[in-house]
């Protein structure tokens, strides 16, 4: 069976700093990229970044300079450091497992950033 279980979500202020994580079981975990998603009330679920089964890294726009994905295979873990939060982070986050046709999600962690 399938886990992926996101935590680390919170409320903090603006400017403030928040540490995700997502713990896999039941898959290879290193031969899988890994993504990080988020979903705010009445918006479509947005891509944030992803890190691949080798390490290479991308990032959206918005998360560049203040957002760190990072990946632990020994622990089948992946991070998300969030760094400089603002309101407009406010968001489910949403962690994601990829490999050719399979696709995993967990189910989410609530982040609230007050101004």
């Amino acid at each position: 069976q399938v886990q992926l279980v996101e935590s680390g979500g919170g409320g903090v202020q603006s400017g403030g700093t928040l540490r995700l994580s997502c713990a896999a079981s039941g898959i290879a975990f290193g031969i899988y990229t890994m993504a990080w998603y988020r979903q705010a009330p009445g918006k479509q679920r947005d891509w944030v970044a992803q890190i691949s089964d080798e390490g290479t890294i991308s990032y959206t726009d918005s998360a560049k300079g203040r957002f760190t994905i990072s990946r632990d295979n020994a622990k089948k873990t992946v991070y998300l450091q969030m760094n400089n939060l603002k309101p407009e982070d406010t968001a489910v986050y949403y962690c994601r497992a990829m490999f050719h046709q399979y696709n995993y999600w967990g189910q989410g962690t609530q982040v609230t950033v007050a101004s």
